[in-house]
């Protein structure tokens, strides 16, 4: 039974870029009082029917890019867009006739980083010029799926090995050295805010995952908390504060060493002044300053 779990699970992650739902991403003022979270002024940030996902905010500046597709029914139309939540405007950062998936801000901030998927089912990692220009190909021997930042030359990589088997990659561009951290991985990858270490999702059955840390001096692992149950996307805040939902409601959990592993529990957290029902949560993201949290549902 749990291998047959797995191989859906899989499958349905092998197609994530060929098959997406209509998605909107909404966008929260976000504050911490008296060891709560409170989010607040909800507003939709994309409003248009169609596939807008995977926002990843720049760290200096007030932007958010994000992947988006006018009509979720074709896979031939999939750009990266970028919304200014100072004057509450939305513009085209790439009109290509491949499709560009999670852009993310290299650690110099001078490019966009993103998963390019070719009409011939290539999925490289490519980087664009920040200011504008064609991309330059980072990784095109893998089929990468995810990836984040570890430093300026170096990824966390979630990637499909085939349409069952899914593996997290360690990978350093200058000299070229690729490490498999671990397989059965999901595909919730994050630089940990204040520490020299990443954390990732590391699948165990259909309702039971993992969050686990590694440290990028020693390569150690280390567990950190049971996932909201059947949930891999997650978002890292200062203060080693996670957020996560399981679908409907969202939660946070601050990182304790000292406590019983099997005692970490995840806290609600507060929505207020604001009538919007958010249904089907998926993706979340927070700008440095932790002020604001992208949270991505379906329409």
């Amino acid at each position: 039974m749990r291998r047959s779990f797995l191989s859906i699970f899989y499958l349905s992650i092998f197609s994530f870029c060929f098959a997406q739902g209509s998605t909107e991403i909404y966008l929260f003022d976000m504050k911490t009082d008296k060891g709560q979270i409170i989010l607040s002024n909800g507003i939709n940030i994309t409003k248009h029917k169609g596939y807008d996902n995977q926002p990843f905010f720049h760290p200096t500046q007030p932007l958010i890019y994000y992947t988006s597709s006018d009509d979720s029914t074709r896979i031939d139309s999939s750009d990266i867009k970028v919304y200014n939540y100072q004057t509450k405007q939305s513009t085209r950062f790439t009109n290509t006739a491949d499709r560009e998936y999670s852009p993310t801000v290299t650690p110099d901030e001078k490019f966009i980083s993103c998963i390019l998927q070719r009409r011939n089912g290539a999925q490289d990692l490519v980087k664009y010029p920040i200011e504008g220009g064609k991309p330059k190909v980072l990784i095109n021997h893998l089929k990468v799926g995810y990836h984040t930042w570890a430093s300026d030359n170096s990824l966390f990589l979630f990637v499909l090995d085939d349409s069952v088997h899914f593996s997290l990659h360690y990978y350093h561009l200058v000299n070229d050295v690729d490490t498999v951290v671990a397989e059965n991985v999901g595909r919730g990858l994050n630089k940990i805010p204040g520490q020299n270490a990443m954390s990732f999702v590391q699948k165990i059955s259909d309702t039971l995952s993992v969050l686990k840390k590694f440290n990028l001096g020693t390569s150690a692992v280390s567990n950190i908390i049971y996932t909201v149950k059947g949930k891999d996307q997650l978002a890292w805040l200062q203060n080693n504060i996670i957020v996560m939902s399981d679908g409907k409601q969202i939660f946070f959990y601050k990182e304790d060493p000292y406590s019983e592993f099997k005692d970490k529990k995840w806290k609600p957290i507060t929505i207020t002044g604001s009538s919007i029902k958010l249904k089907s949560i998926t993706r979340l993201a927070t700008n440095a300053e932790n002020t604001k949290l992208a949270v991505v549902v379906s329409e």
